[in-house]
């Protein structure tokens, strides 16, 4: 296929996203690319991805009122912006490792000149003290979230400041395979169905066009690998088989 963005080994790659970004991102490393993936951990919504990236091109530091602790007895503390491996045991502990971190990544991503963003739904989880949307809910209590699918123009618009903002790289966007399945099928559509709409309509924008692509990984499981023996023995994820499958036709893409 004819793919208008092309990464080299001379690049450096961010890459940020669902559990399938991390997948794509740990076999371009293995693959020897110059990546950066997740820096806070896995993350699904355009929103909290947006909000990622705001924190990398800001790297305001964690504080200690951004400390949350966590739900269902974990015993440990972490922060909405964060997936759960970041959490530790005291808030000076998790303070410690999320700023260093930060720092690390936040130079890399600064330096980075291409970036890949795999969406996994439409969905977001709202706390209902502030209205912000969180990247994770930290086991908390449901009664401190609302839950609601993002517009079609919210998602377009989330993208278009993306791309505006940041003229020194190129996006290549994709949307998981994996299947969002914990409140049914049809709202899994749905959700899906509103990050290609939001999507296609972002990339109609002369600017997207000029500097940002969709990756169709999506299609390629479902419509070419339609058989469920292509789904893990959970009928949700790809199979290894069909995750390499995926990332050799996103190679055939974006190699020169």
């Amino acid at each position: 296929m004819k793919f208008p963005i092309k990464i080299s080994k001379d690049d450096k790659v961010a890459v940020l996203g669902s559990c399938f970004a991390t997948e794509m991102g740990t076999r371009m490393a293995s693959a020897g690319f110059n990546v950066c993936t997740n820096p806070f951990g896995t993350v699904y919504n355009p929103v909290s991805i947006a909000n990622s990236i705001a924190r990398l091109d800001y790297c305001v530091p964690f504080r200690r009122d951004e400390c949350v602790e966590m739900g269902a007895g974990a015993g440990k503390i972490c922060s909405w912006w964060h997936h759960t491996s970041f959490a530790r045991l005291t808030e000076d502990e998790f303070l410690l490792n999320a700023n260093k971190s930060l720092e690390e990544k936040s130079a890399i991503w600064k330096s980075s000149n291409k970036v890949i963003i795999t969406f996994g739904t439409a969905m977001v989880w709202k706390l209902v003290s502030n209205g912000e949307v969180v990247s994770n809910c930290l086991k908390r209590p449901s009664r401190e979230f609302t839950h609601e699918m993002l517009s079609v123009d919210q998602v377009a618009a989330v993208l278009r400041r993306m791309i505006a903002a940041h003229p020194d790289k190129e996006f290549i966007f994709t949307v998981s395979p994996i299947r969002h399945m914990g409140e049914g099928a049809h709202l899994n559509t749905l959700s899906k169905a509103t990050l290609h709409l939001g999507l296609q309509s972002a990339l109609e924008t002369t600017a997207g066009l000029q500097r940002a692509a969709y990756f169709p990984a999506y299609e390629i499981m479902l419509d070419e690998l339609r058989d469920y023996r292509w789904f893990a023995t959970d009928q949700v994820h790809p199979t290894e088989e069909a995750a390499n499958l995926i990332f050799e036709r996103f190679l055939e893409a974006i190699l020169p």
